[in-house]
């Protein structure tokens, strides 16, 4: 059976005892329903709960809390629980500890900031560098990312694509684990007359469930995308600066290998790359075209996008296509031509 999670933008002044009481309220009559609540977090901050249900369809989730206390969520999407459990680190209610009165009361923020990292070494070997030694290398790097997430509380998240993603419940460990990875590369490109291998990590923070289709979908989206600007720096989002506390915010001016955009900046990054990935394989698609699709001269096209991703409106879509060719290059999915043809 399929499970479900929803949102819930609660009343101000609601509080864990109350959004236990309605989790309670749910199971009392989830048989009436075909439903099995698994568990919930509630981020008290912002007021948002967050139901993980098993369910034969949205609908009867949604029928399910109408008549147990009348809290419609505002949004419901479908979930693999082995995604969830890798992004919220469970699945269930956590167990009563032993000792106290026998309530489960969960004060659980759902909450999280999301790392990026891409690792990539050069298809290309010089004399110098025989395949041998860059793979040794790119092992060794892989080897001390993997163990830094687990140093600074993070776990890596089960999700598709190039990008390894990881997931904190502390901004604090996530920035710290991302500069602690950044160091280590940087110290070992410095041991190097030749590097071929290339670091990107970006920084985002969000809830699971928003608007979009998948867990965490807009938080990942745009973590992936600062990624893909932070060529050998840390890339993070105003979010995740905002929730950065304590004496280490000097950091953001002492150290050079991280920078954050403002968020005007980061808006326009995600209205650029939102207008772009939708048209991008077009061939008849060009700076003209998104001139036109976003309403902007050429000069400020080029000013704008300059400042926010180090490109030219141009070179920023020449790559674009470049690296889904390459993608599907590696993934076998035509021959070069067609694989031309199809990326514009």
């Amino acid at each position: 059976m399929p499970i479900y999670m929803d949102r819930h933008d609660l009343p101000g002044g609601t509080t864990a005892e109350n959004v236990f009481e309605a989790h309670q309220a749910d199971i009392k009559i989830q048989h009436e329903y075909g439903c099995k609540g698994l568990t919930y977090w509630f981020d008290e901050p912002t007021g948002a709960a967050f139901c993980l249900i098993e369910a034969p369809s949205a609908e009867h989730v949604k029928a399910m809390h109408d008549k147990a206390h009348g809290l419609i969520p505002h949004k419901i999407i479908e979930v693999d629980p082995n995604i969830v459990k890798s992004f919220l680190g469970r699945i269930e209610d956590p167990l009563i500890e032993k000792g106290s009165e026998g309530t489960n009361i969960i004060n659980d923020p759902s909450f999280r900031t999301i790392m990026a990292i891409d690792l990539k070494e050069s298809l290309l070997i010089s004399k110098n560098q025989d395949q041998k030694n860059k793979s040794k290398q790119l092992y060794g790097l892989n080897d001390f990312i993997n163990k830094s997430i687990i140093k600074f509380d993070g776990r890596e998240v089960n999700h598709p694509g190039e990008c390894v993603l990881s997931s904190f419940g502390d901004a604090n460990n996530a920035v710290l684990c991302a500069l602690n990875i950044m160091g280590h590369y940087k110290s070992l490109v410095d041991q190097t007359t030749q590097n071929n291998i290339t670091l990107h990590i970006g920084l985002n923070a969000g809830v699971p469930v928003t608007d979009e289709k998948e867990i965490f979908g807009d938080t990942v989206l745009l973590a992936k995308r600062l990624c893909d600007l932070a060529k050998d720096k840390v890339m993070i989002s105003t979010e995740v600066r905002n929730q950065f506390q304590g004496a280490q915010v000097q950091i953001f001016t002492d150290n050079k290998s991280i920078e954050s955009l403002n968020p005007t900046e980061e808006n326009y990054l995600t209205l650029l790359m939102n207008k772009t990935e939708t048209v991008w394989n077009d061939t008849s698609f060009n700076v003209d075209e998104l001139c036109r699709i976003l309403g902007m001269s050429k000069s400020q096209l080029n000013r704008r996008t300059k400042l926010v991703t180090g490109k030219s409106p141009n070179n920023l879509i020449k790559d674009i296509r470049l690296k889904r060719a390459l993608r599907m290059i590696k993934n076998q999915k035509g021959n070069v031509a067609e694989i031309a043809y199809e990326t514009g």
